[in-house]
């Protein structure tokens, strides 16, 4: 028997294991597992090149629960270890301390990943006391037992061991008591172990007998050994990415496309990603795609390896190449991943170019799916952007798709405005905004369907890049000044008339919440509508962006700005007009008249004043100015009340206005039961 320490200078090795080189206990048994498969790969190699000449029989990896002796055990077949080999593997771990051993192989951690050593530790993180048992392939060797509690002794003693490979028997701790139920090792080993390339055994498959379930004869093999992204794309066909997809998702929808990775220069990489069926609101779930180091589970959190547009993906990505620190648990930033991201990315442009140039009418169906991935890949990744230029679709409200070469082709004759801009009209809810989208068409415009939860930013980020082209929402403007042109129609009423019917339009305006509502006329053909409903383009596009991000709230807090837009050519509105004119003469013909000679009197008086300074302008003048100027704002207040009155008493105006909350979709609950009584009435 050999008694000895561990090559540590540190007083305990273990409290280092356990807080600081490993993060999430739980991979112990991925590390135990990973041992016992790389033990079992290298016999093979070993077999295959003449240098083991036995028997390699069942190599089977069996992991077994001992729930009386508290154990847990990893058994391989392997190539297993001599006396000597476990003292250079296990004993020797000489390093003065937790940062210069991390120093020590920051640049370099595959040098350790895969060597039963340091991984081997991490049963430590779980455990009171670990024994090994091993026997080495080589002829006539011996088994030999290591138990280490905990400490930095250990004991190393012959055994009498009839199979080679290895034995790793963990005497779980009572912080630890999970790791002695079935369900929670069965857990760990699909999660982890999955796709290793070993078989990997748990107990036995179990089937229902007489009302429980029993143990049959047949191992419980909980991995897929040969997982389809380790095949050759020709070897494999749609069903069996199908197959796949659901073997990683279960409950999943189907997925749209796949993408088979196989490099093998540069880097290595293997894969297959799927584009799942994203909702409308977008689920930014970023822990789709599982990453693999030679089959062993890594993590989910692969933001370091694929562009952030990527995360929306699912699937499989497997390299030996991407460096990971100790645990295999996170990522390090370097240049390989960075050229990984990059391939990844040029795969997935080209793999929907491909799509879209073999098979437009399927690329066509799917690209209410595709879309809010593309529109993201774009915003947020120059080059991606680039490749993604041939293959983006705009989609018209007749449900039509147009690439950008195309749409701008169609529209550029009738959509360039007077300063050679080319105006993309949009929509962004077909039924809400029907009568603008009507309207527009009837100028023959055509009109964009942009409802989508990027689209806000993706409508400026094509602003920012389309030469000499701007986007307007179809509800923007009347349709006359969506795109201006140099004609101009003329006003059938006089600013007067405007100037009576403003206070008129007032008196009925809704009151909702923070929302403002500015009354203006517009030159419009007496076919269009009485009277519209717009907003600015811009601010409305702030607080839409505002609605998805924080850092916007300034936007988000302001009140709605709405333009009451009164088509001051239409047969309706010239009724109102007239019908004002008739039915407050008496009343407006005297004001207008003295607000007429007062206005002239203030004038001269103005005129007056002209090139004097204020000492030089008699007091008299003064007074009369200032006697004036009150006599007129307090006519002009007296006219506004009346008018504004005379709007409150009106049915036709207030039929008009809810007429435009009613095409806006802005009619609601009470005032909308008014609406539906009013129409009766009016009829």
């Amino acid at each position: 028997m050999q008694k000895g320490k561990i090559g540590v200078s540190s007083d305990n090795l273990f409290p280092i294991i356990k807080k600081f080189l490993y993060s999430d206990h739980e991979i112990f048994l991925r590390e135990i597992v990973s041992n016992a498969v790389d033990a079992t790969q290298k016999l093979k190699t070993l077999a295959s090149v003449g240098e083991y000449k036995g028997e390699l029989g069942d190599l089977t990896i069996r992991v077994s629960i001992d729930k009386k002796k508290k154990t847990l055990t990893v058994s391989d077949a392997g190539v297993g270890m001599t006396s000597e080999e476990i003292d250079k593997y296990i004993n020797q771990i000489a390093f003065s301390g937790a940062n210069e051993f991390v120093e020590k192989y920051k640049n370099d951690a595959q040098a350790i990943i895969g060597h039963f050593g340091l991984g081997f530790y991490s049963s430590f993180m779980v455990s009171k006391k670990v024994e090994v048992i091993t026997r080495s392939y080589k002829d006539e060797a011996e088994g030999v037992k290591w138990e280490c509690d905990g400490s930095p002794e250990f004991e190393l003693t012959n055994v009498k061991k009839e199979r080679r490979g290895t034995d790793i028997i963990m005497y779980i701790d009572d912080d630890n008591k999970e790791f002695l139920e079935d369900y929670r090792v069965e857990e760990l080993l699909k999660k982890y172990c999955k796709f290793l390339p070993v078989e990997i055994a748990f107990g036995k498959k179990k089937e229902w007998k007489e009302d429980k379930q029993v143990d049959t004869d047949e191992d419980n093999i909980i991995n897929d050994t040969k997982p389809a992204w380790t095949k050759a794309p020709a070897d494999l066909k749609d069903e069996d990415y199908l197959k796949f997809y659901k073997q990683l998702y279960p409950m999943a929808d189907d997925p749209l496309f796949n993408i088979h990775l196989n490099v093998d220069y540069p880097f290595n990489l293997t894969g297959i990603l799927y584009f799942p069926k994203l909702k409308k609101n977008i689920e930014v779930q970023k822990n789709k795609i599982q990453l693999y180091s030679n089959q062993v589970f890594v993590t989910d959190s692969v933001e370091g390896v694929v562009p952030e547009f990527l995360t929306l993906l699912h699937g499989v990505i497997d390299s030996p190449d991407i460096p990971l620190n100790v645990s295999r648990s996170y990522l390090q930033s370097d240049s390989n991943v960075k050229k990984i991201s990059s391939h990844i990315t040029k795969k997935v442009a080209d793999r929907l170019n491909e799509i879209f140039k073999n098979d437009r009418k399927q690329f066509e169906e799917k690209w209410d799916d595709l879309k809010i991935f593309i529109e993201y890949g774009m915003i947020t990744e120059e080059k991606f952007y680039e490749r993604a230029e041939k293959f983006v679709l705009l989609k018209n409200t007749e449900g039509k798709y147009f690439t950008l070469e195309e749409y701008k082709n169609i529209i550029k004759d009738n959509q360039t405005d007077k300063d050679k801009q080319l105006v993309y009209l949009y929509a962004t809810d077909v039924d809400a905004q029907f009568t603008f989208i009507e309207a527009a068409k009837n100028k023959g415009y055509d009109v964009l369907q942009m409802d989508g939860q990027l689209d806000s930013h993706f409508i400026n980020h094509l602003e920012s890049k389309l030469k000499d082209s701007r986007f307007v929402r179809v509800d923007g403007d009347v349709v006359e000044k969506l795109i201006p042109k140099d004609e101009k129609q003329e006003m059938k009423l006089s600013e007067g008339d405007r100037l009576d019917l403003t206070p008129v339009f007032h008196g009925q305006l809704p009151q909702r919440g923070k929302a403002n509502f500015l009354v203006t006329f517009e030159a419009m053909s007496e076919n269009d509508s009485p009277v519209l409903i717009t907003q600015n383009e811009f601010m409305r596009r702030m607080k839409d962006m505002a609605e998805m991000q924080g850092g916007m709230s300034f936007y988000g807090d302001m009140p709605d700005n709405y333009n009451l837009v009164i088509n001051a050519n239409h047969p309706l509105v010239m009724r109102i007009n007239e019908d004002k004119e008739k039915d407050l003469e008496k009343d407006l013909k005297g004001m207008k008249s003295k607000i007429s000679t007062l206005d002239k009197r203030r004038a001269e008086l103005e005129k007056a004043k002209e090139g004097k300074k204020d000492e030089e302008v008699p007091s008299a003048e003064k007074e009369e100015l200032h006697d004036v100027s009150n006599k007129l704002d307090e006519l002009k207040k007296k006219k506004e009340t009346l008018l504004n009155e005379y709007g409150q008493k009106n049915k036709l105006v207030k039929q008009l206005i809810d007429l435009a909350l009613l095409s806006n979709n802005m009619l609601k609950g009470e005032d909308l039961n008014k609406f539906v009584k009013r129409s009766i009435e009016l009829i």
